[in-house]
């Protein structure tokens, strides 16, 4: 009887959550990252208001390179109302086939920030312990520069590991101009600090593996859409506004500004 109470329980709220509407809410930010519950993984949307608030906007049971997956979650977004319509910046981990779902359901104009944080643990899982910090702090100090100085240093640095490190060359160099879309846009370093990685969904999911950790047989994909989704939610009601919220207008002025002009 709990057993069949708690999975009636999981269900209205992923069913909730499956409903919510977002006409009403100027979007600016969307985020999506995946996390995983044992052997499942679950793509997870939050997006970002004018006013800095944080909200999920839906999940979907399969992995970030899984096209399919992708873009049932980004087609399902656009029914419940986050539509093409407004250009909005969305920061993604690296997968390749979520940067081409965006371009299919979006449209090509949306500015895309690539996470920083994914991109240098990526590019370190190529290099030997004894090159990692010194890569590690040319990735972190190129990101401070502005655009086109940044990729010249990451380049450079690319030019220096190719001879011996080939795959870590071409880890750095794959998407390297969508690691630099927020400073291209002229935005403040305080609110650079929050679109530079997906950060804000990681802590999400830390949340949400806080809240689930005591299960250790993830019997079905449902099973893990209904945790997923109470537990999503639960964090949700902490959430606080994104920091440099305040300096969002001018984020705001750049994606009006491209979509007046088309």
């Amino acid at each position: 009887q709990v057993s069949r109470e708690t999975i009636e329980a999981g269900e209205r709220v992923l069913k909730d959550l499956a409903e919510r509407r977002f006409e009403d809410m100027d979007l600016l930010i969307v985020y999506i990252d995946g996390v995983q519950f044992g052997s499942h993984h679950v793509l997870a949307a939050v997006g970002v208001d004018a006013k800095g608030r944080k909200h999920v906007l839906g999940l979907r049971e399969g992995a970030s390179e899984n096209a399919i997956v992708v873009v049932g979650l980004l087609e399902e977004l656009v029914e419940r109302g986050v539509k093409p319509d407004r250009r909005r910046l969305f920061v993604i981990d690296g997968a390749k086939a979520l940067r081409k779902a965006i371009d299919q359901v979006y449209g090509s104009d949306n500015p895309i920030q690539r996470c920083r944080n994914h991109k240098i643990r990526n590019v370190l899982g190529h290099l030997p312990d004894e090159q990692q910090d010194q890569a590690n702090s040319a990735m972190r100090a190129a990101f401070k520069l502005d655009g086109d100085d940044g990729m010249k240093r990451l380049e450079q640095l690319a030019l220096w590991l190719e001879r011996d490190h080939p795959s870590a060359a071409a880890s750095l160099r794959e998407g390297l101009s969508e690691m630099f879309t927020i400073n291209r846009l002229g935005l403040p370093a305080e609110l650079r600090r929050c679109l530079g990685s997906t950060n804000l969904i990681d802590s999400t999911h830390s949340g949400v593996r806080q809240k689930t950790k005591r299960i250790t047989n993830w019997q079905s994909g449902s099973m893990v859409l209904r945790w997923a989704a109470a537990a999503f939610l639960a964090t949700e009601q902490k959430y606080r506004r994104i920091l440099g919220y305040r300096q969002l207008w001018i984020l705001k002025a750049h994606l009006d500004q491209r979509k007046q002009q088309q």
